[in-house]
């Protein structure tokens, strides 16, 4: 099927919004919202010409561990009135355990509050039709009629981009959606090949990059994220977030959280960090971290990275392995 004839943007609103959800045209076409930091410590998202508070919500694996409802829904309006309006979620963010479905619970807050989110989703499918297929449900299930930034996820290889990359495919299909309106923003996402994340920022058609840090194993498998991929990221006028940056706790105990996320805020060029979280009190606590940064400086980083040796030197983390699928928990 050509692209031209895949689903429009008409025909998107008219599937995916219920009543009472639709948003003024005006509104969505000026690109206005009714961000409000709360005084939180912010920065311009690249080249967008938003700027977002330098921590933004994790709401994949740990999000989706929250059994009660109400309890997420609590800490989603929280986060919200206090300043953390930039929400990263996935279509396959779900937890098949408990059957939590990361976009399914932010829409409820979503239909109500959409002007003062930042929203964010990824798709995974590779396949044209397919990706489509998410797009729409991923609509849907935010109770929304379009995203701020619609994300490739996990970008693997160069194979992978050669595979997007063909006419009509993934890459084409994400174009046609900011084209058409459907999100403000495209981007991607990933944790492993820095050569591949370099390769996807140095094409030129991305607006944001969300990348994992530079924790890895080393020396088996030196990864140069922070020093290629991240460069020319900037180059391009993409805005940068950076991801996993409180997991060395899984190997390194005794590092405190606080302090991975002040190292995480501390790492020149990036214009934010991505946070899990999966409490009210974690909210607090990061709002805290927000409130009170100060950025380290050149000395602290590298006393701080020496810290972390032992994290960089694992090998056996899920999200490590070239198998890694980051959505579909239990």
């Amino acid at each position: 099927m050509e692209l031209k004839n895949r689903l429009t943007r008409r025909t998107f609103i008219k599937g995916t919004i219920g009543a009472g959800v639709a948003l003024s045209s005006v509104n969505l076409l000026s690109g206005c919202a009714g961000y409000d930091a709360k005084g939180l410590p912010t920065a311009m998202l690249g080249s967008t010409g938003v700027r977002i508070p330098r921590m933004a919500l994790g709401l994949g694996s740990r999000f989706c561990n929250i059994d009660k409802e109400d309890e997420a829904l609590e800490m989603l309006s929280y986060a919200l009135d206090n300043g953390l309006y930039y929400w990263d979620t996935a279509h396959t963010y779900v937890n098949t355990k408990n059957g939590v479905i990361s976009e399914e619970r932010l829409g409820k807050i979503v239909k109500e509050r959409r002007d003062e989110i930042f929203l964010s989703t990824k798709i995974s499918a590779r396949n044209p039709d397919q990706a489509m297929k998410e797009i729409e449900g991923s609509l849907k299930r935010l109770q929304t009629d379009h995203l701020d930034i619609l994300k490739i996820h996990s970008i693997e290889s160069q194979e992978d981009i050669d595979e997007m990359s063909q006419k009509g495919h993934l890459i084409d299909i994400l174009q046609k959606m900011k084209d058409e309106g459907v999100a403000r923003f495209i981007g991607f996402s990933g944790h492993g090949n820095a050569g591949a994340m370099t390769a996807m920022a140095q094409r030129g058609d991305f607006d944001s990059m969300l990348i994992a840090m530079n924790h890895w194993n080393r020396k088996a498998n030196p990864q140069q994220r922070q020093e290629q991929a991240i460069p020319k990221a900037l180059e391009k006028g993409m805005g940068v977030m950076l991801m996993k940056a409180v997991r060395p706790r899984e190997t390194v105990k005794e590092l405190k959280t606080t302090d991975l996320i002040k190292f995480a805020l501390s790492v020149p060029g990036p214009n934010g960090v991505v946070v899990g979280v999966d409490s009210l009190e974690v909210v607090k606590s990061n709002l805290e971290i927000l409130r009170n940064f100060t950025p380290m400086d050149n000395e602290q980083l590298e006393k701080f990275a020496m810290a972390l040796d032992p994290f960089f030197k694992g090998n056996n983390l899920p999200w490590m392995n070239r198998s890694y699928c980051d959505g579909h928990w239990g």
